[in-house]
Parts: C-alpha cells; structure tokens; sequence
C-alpha cells in the first residue's frame, strides 16, 4: 500500500465498502484528526462504521497526493450529508491527511482540516455565533 492507493480507496469510499479499509490500515495503527485520537484497528474500524452509519453522504476527491519514502500527504475535498447538518445539505470541507506506513500498511495517519467548516457553522444557534467571529476576525 501507498499513497496513491489510498487515495483510490478513499475516492471509492460509501457505506456498502469499508471492508476496504482493513487492506489500508496497520493493526496498530493511530488515527488523529481535529475531534479524534484512536489507537488500533478494531478502534478506527468502529469508527467508520458509526461515522458512516449515520450520514447520508461521505465522499472524497483527492486532489494531490505526495509521498517520499514511508510518508506521504492526500489533499482532498469532503461533500458530507449528515441529517443534523445543515438540514442534510451538503457540506464541503477541504483537508489534508498525513500519513505513515509500516509493513505496506498506513500506521499513522493525520487528518488536517476546519473543524468549524465542517460542523460548528452548520449547527443551528452555534454557525451563526462562529460566523460572526469569523467576519470580525477578518476586519
């Protein structure tokens, strides 16, 4: 396994398939994003399934991808549906993800992105509060 593998495997990625991710990642594997730090497989395998479980859309378009001997980076683009989102409208969140590989396996990999793009300015009372910090930010 390899970057460019990775990446088709997640470009590919919905609800009847994360099988395919056990040919991805290491039994000892650490996964870190903005909200999450889990240690194992069996821990990142519940973890998809309850993050696809309840969304109606999970998608991912790799953008670029780069990799120099057992590390590498996936720039991508999230479309995420989730029915207590923006009233299941689609969100798009931009990230890059690090990874690591051992064995031909990722056994590290480290999701970079907007945590308030991606949830908190699509909660009701929340967005419009994080929104309004933004734009003062920005003046």
């Amino acid at each position: 396994m390899d970057v460019a593998g990775v990446a088709t495997i997640y470009s590919q990625l919905n609800k009847s398939n994360l099988h395919l991710l056990e040919s991805v990642y290491h039994p000892d594997v650490i996964f870190e994003d903005a909200a999450h730090r889990l240690e194992g497989w069996s821990a990142l395998s519940d973890y998809f399934s309850t993050l696809y479980q309840n969304v109606i859309r999970c998608d991912f378009d790799i953008r670029e991808q780069q990799q120099v001997d057992d590390s590498g980076f996936l720039i991508w683009s999230m479309t995420l549906e989730h029915p207590k989102l923006k009233r299941g409208e689609a969100v798009v969140v931009q990230g890059v993800s690090h990874l690591r590989f051992a064995d031909g396996l990722v056994c590290y990999h480290r999701d970079y992105f907007d945590l308030g793009e991606m949830l908190y300015e699509h909660l009701p009372v929340l967005g419009v509060v994080v929104s309004a910090i933004k734009r003062r930010l920005g003046q």
